[in-house]
């Protein structure tokens, strides 16, 4: 399944809607793209959604869609 995962670059400063990025990640499920992210990042998630058929497709469109890959 491919997410999207709406986070800030820090958690050290308060959210601010203009400040929110995303990035595309494949797992299994919910809690695991959740585990990765926060393994491998410093991002303060604010929410992750789940993208599948014609949603997905959309996303697939934008330039700036790329799936995020996270080495071990």
């Amino acid at each position: 399944m491919i997410y999207k995962v709406y986070y800030q670059n820090d958690q050290k400063r308060n959210p601010k809607r203009e400040d929110t990025h995303s990035l595309y990640l494949e797992a299994p499920t919910e809690v695991e793209a959740r585990a990765l992210v926060e393994a491998h990042t410093e991002h303060n998630i604010e929410f992750i959604e789940a993208i599948e058929g014609e949603t997905l497709a959309y996303e697939q469109q934008n330039p700036n869609y790329k799936l995020t890959e996270f080495s071990e």
